[in-house]
C-alpha cells in the first residue's frame, strides 16, 4: 500500500467532512465500464469514513475503476446541503458565489476546468421539493448542470480518481479530485434563498375546481365538494408529478394548513379531510384523534422535517433510495 497515497486520501476525506458536517453519510461506489453499483451501500459516520480499513477498501475499488461518491444523508429530506454541478466552471464562479452570500463550504476540482461546489442553505433537513428547486436555481444563475439538481443528488469525494474515460490526462491517467476549499460555513443568503424558494414551490393557492374555499364558504356538506378542494390543492401544488407515492398524512397535513391560512375553522378542516383524504382512514386507529392532531400540528409553522413520501423511503433500502437519483451513474 503506498502510505504516502493513503495518507494524502485520508487528509482530503477529512478535510471535506470537516466542512460538511453530518451524522451519517451515504457512499455510493459506480464501476465506469459497467457502470453498476458496487453491492454493498451503506450509511457510514464521519469516524467509519476516515477509518484505516475503509480508506484502503475505497482505494482498492478506485483501484478497479469505481467512481467513489458522496451525500450528507438526512432519510426522506436532503441534509440541508446543495450541489452545484459547475461543469466547464468560469474561473471566477466561486469569488461570484461569494459576493452573491452563496458561499460555498466544499469545492472540489473533479477534473481540470471542472468544479463541484457544495452549498449549506441549512442546519436542518429540507424538504425534497425545496432542496431540489434550490439546486436548479443555484445551477441557473452560476452556469452549473440543471441535469445534476435532485435533491438526492450526490458529489464526489475528494482523495480518489475520476475513472470517467472522457476525463482523462493526455497521458491517459485518471485525474485524482481535488479538495479545493474547505470551511464550515452556513451560506450568508440561505435564509433568504430558502424563503424565495418556499414561495414559489409553495404558493398560497387556489383549487382549480368550480368550488370556492374562501374563509365565507358554507361547510362542505358532500363527498364531492370536500373531494374537489382537496384534489385542487393536489393539482396546484403538483403533488402526483413531484411525488409518485405521497405518504397522504403529510398531504393531509399541507391541506390542513393552507386551509387554517384562509381562516377555515377546525371543525371544517378535519371534515373536509375525512371526506377527501385518499383512501381514509387508511391504517389510523382512531381516525378522529388523527383528525385533530393533524389540524392542530397544521397550527403550528412549517418545521424543516418530515416530507411527503417519509414512510415509503422508510420502507426502502437506502440502494434503492439512491438509484433514484438522476446521477445513479455517475456525476462529474
Amino acid at each position: 500500500m503506498d502510505n504516502r497515497g493513503f495518507f494524502l486520501t485520508w487528509q482530503a476525506i477529512r478535510s471535506q467532512l470537516a466542512a460538511m458536517p453530518s451524522e451519517l453519510y451515504l457512499i455510493r461506489l459506480i464501476h465506469r465500464q459497467t457502470r453498476r453499483p458496487f453491492p454493498g451501500e451503506r450509511l457510514w459516520t464521519a469516524t467509519q469514513l476516515v477509518g484505516a480499513a475503509t480508506i484502503r477498501f475505497l482505494r482498492i475499488r478506485n483501484c478497479e475503476g469505481c467512481d467513489v461518491y458522496i451525500q450528507p444523508y438526512a432519510g426522506n429530506q436532503n441534509a440541508g446541503y446543495i450541489l452545484v454541478d459547475l461543469d466547464r466552471a468560469d474561473p471566477t464562479v466561486v469569488a461570484v458565489m461569494r459576493a452573491n452570500g452563496h458561499d460555498p463550504c466544499v469545492v472540489l476540482q473533479t477534473s481540470p476546468g471542472r468544479l463541484q461546489a457544495w452549498v449549506r442553505l441549512s442546519t436542518a433537513p429540507l424538504e425534497p421539493a425545496v432542496a431540489t428547486a434550490a439546486g436548479k436555481h443555484l445551477a441557473r444563475l452560476y452556469g452549473g448542470d440543471v441535469a445534476s439538481t435532485d435533491w438526492r443528488h450526490l458529489g464526489r469525494l475528494a482523495g480518489f480518481t475520476n475513472q470517467k474515460p472522457a476525463r482523462r490526462t493526455p497521458d491517459r491517467c485518471a485525474p485524482w479530485v481535488k479538495l479545493i476549499h474547505a470551511r464550515v460555513n452556513l451560506a450568508p443568503r440561505a435564509e433568504a434563498l430558502l424563503q424565495s424558494i418556499r414561495q414559489r414551490a409553495q404558493p398560497p393557492s387556489y383549487p382549480t375546481s368550480r368550488f370556492s374555499i374562501d374563509s365565507t364558504a358554507t361547510e362542505p356538506g358532500s363527498a364531492e365538494e370536500a373531494t374537489a378542494i382537496y384534489r385542487g390543492c393536489m393539482n396546484r401544488w403538483h403533488i402526483l408529478e413531484r411525488f409518485p407515492q405521497p405518504d397522504w398524512s403529510i398531504v393531509d397535513l399541507w391541506v390542513a394548513r393552507y386551509l387554517l391560512a384562509q381562516g377555515k375553522p377546525a371543525s371544517q378542516i378535519q371534515n373536509i379531510l375525512r371526506l377527501s383524504s385518499p383512501q381514509f382512514p387508511r391504517r389510523h386507529g382512531d381516525p378522529d384523534d388523527y383528525l385533530r392532531r393533524t389540524v392542530v400540528r397544521a397550527a403550528f409553522p412549517s418545521p424543516a422535517g418530515r416530507a411527503v413520501c417519509h414512510a415509503h423511503a422508510r420502507a426502502s433500502t437506502p440502494l434503492e433510495t439512491s438509484r433514484a437519483c438522476s446521477n445513479s451513474t455517475g456525476g462529474r
